[in-house]
């Protein structure tokens, strides 16, 4: 970005998981790379695409005539893969100030990961659990559709036009956009795709709130 970009204000942040506040690229690497072989596809085009969605979405992307039911049973058995392997998963940078910061403003955790494995991701980085969180056991839809943020700003009590969601994925920042929601970009992923304040990590974003309860979301440097 040539240009620092206007502060966004909110009410309420939804944040995902996954390149986002935690870099577990590496496992994400391994287990599609393993069931990319399984399945005789390319495990770099594969890799393309398996960011921000629910596995079971990926999978049926990527193979459209399988049975949803195989996608689902195959989800279960990478779910389980996922959670059992956290050598290398570690925080995004700035992330434990930037969860620390806010620890007290309303925020959600959006993630297409299920309970198990957001809880072994954040443990293994080091980083607290928000109370509020929307995992993918709780949502009938993957991202890109926006349930899972939709129902983040509900339990928050919270219009989603008064929410900004922090993402890293095309699938996750087209959820967000869905919702009606502001967007923050992580990272490289999200450099191409247009958010509305795009930050390299989170050591890149200035966080103050308002005794009015308005959160305000600045970048410190692009």
């Amino acid at each position: 970005m040539a240009a620092t970009p206007a502060p966004l204000t909110a009410r309420a942040l939804l944040l995902d998981m996954d390149g986002t506040l935690v870099n577990s690229d590496a496992v994400v690497e391994r287990c599609w790379r393993r069931w990319a072989d399984r399945q005789g596809l390319d495990a770099d085009e594969v890799l393309k695409v398996v960011h921000g969605r629910q596995g079971y979405a990926t999978m049926a992307l990527l193979l459209p005539d399988r049975p949803m039911a195989e996608n689902h049973a195959d989800n279960a058995v990478m779910l389980a893969e996922e959670t059992a392997d956290v050598d290398g998963v570690v925080p995004v940078p700035g992330a434990p100030a930037f969860m620390d910061a806010i620890a007290g403003l309303p925020h959600a955790l959006v993630t297409s990961a299920d309970e198990p494995l957001a809880r072994a991701r954040m443990g293994a980085a080091g980083l607290r659990m928000p109370e509020t969180r929307v995992t993918a056991e709780r949502v009938g839809a993957s991202k890109p559709d926006p349930e899972g943020f939709l129902k983040g700003a509900a339990e928050l009590g919270v219009d989603p036009a008064d929410c900004v969601a922090f993402e890293d994925s095309e699938a996750g920042i087209r959820a967000a956009r869905a919702a009606g929601m502001r967007v923050v970009g992580v990272g490289p992923r999200a450099a191409a795709l247009a958010p509305d304040v795009h930050v390299p990590d989170l050591t890149a974003l200035r966080v103050t709130a308002a005794p009015d309860g308005t959160i305000t979301l600045g970048a410190t440097r692009a």
